[in-house]
């Protein structure tokens, strides 16, 4: 990161740029990361907002947008800074709740499992004869079975003439 950009931040901001260093997002949980990522989610917009205004604001006195693109650079790069973290921020967040999900899959399992072995050996041996009795499966169409079926033919139809070439 750039140094000046980082002393141009204030102790706050500073602060929260600190708390997303890879050792601080390790000791983290989820519901910690999701508001870590939501602080730094409202400093990020209000720097583009921020930028944005100024921005449109300077494009009538400089005469153009390219003219006045120089101006206005610091609130661009701490946009720009705290973009970066929230990207960070975000990755940490996104495993967290995968190996959240991993977990709370494998308590099921497990729980499942347990709930089978526990069922009295009368009550597995109906089980499968119920799950064999089963609905026909409905096919899916786009508009109707003559429709699906007119489909099919101009398909072959098509498939045909190629053939015949």
């Amino acid at each position: 990161m750039n140094q000046g950009l980082l002393n141009s931040l204030t102790d706050a901001e500073r602060l929260l740029v600190a708390e997303t260093e890879r050792d601080v997002l390790k000791g983290l949980d989820e519901d910690e990361l999701l508001e870590l990522h939501q602080r730094i989610r409202r400093a990020r917009t209000k720097y583009v907002k921020n930028y944005r205004r100024a921005a449109s604001a300077a494009v009538g006195e400089a005469g153009g947008r390219g003219m006045s693109y120089p101006r206005n650079q610091r609130d661009r790069d701490k946009a720009e800074l705290f973009e970066s973290v929230l990207a960070t921020v975000s990755r940490e967040v996104a495993v967290a709740a995968r190996r959240a999900s991993m977990e709370l899959r494998a308590e099921r399992l497990e729980a499942a499992r347990s709930a089978r072995s526990a069922a009295p050996p009368d009550a597995a041996a109906e089980e499968p004869a119920a799950e064999t009795i089963s609905r026909p499966r409905a096919t899916k169409t786009t508009g109707g079975l003559k429709k699906d079926a007119s489909t099919r033919a101009m398909g072959a139809r098509r498939q045909a003439k190629r053939d015949a070439r």
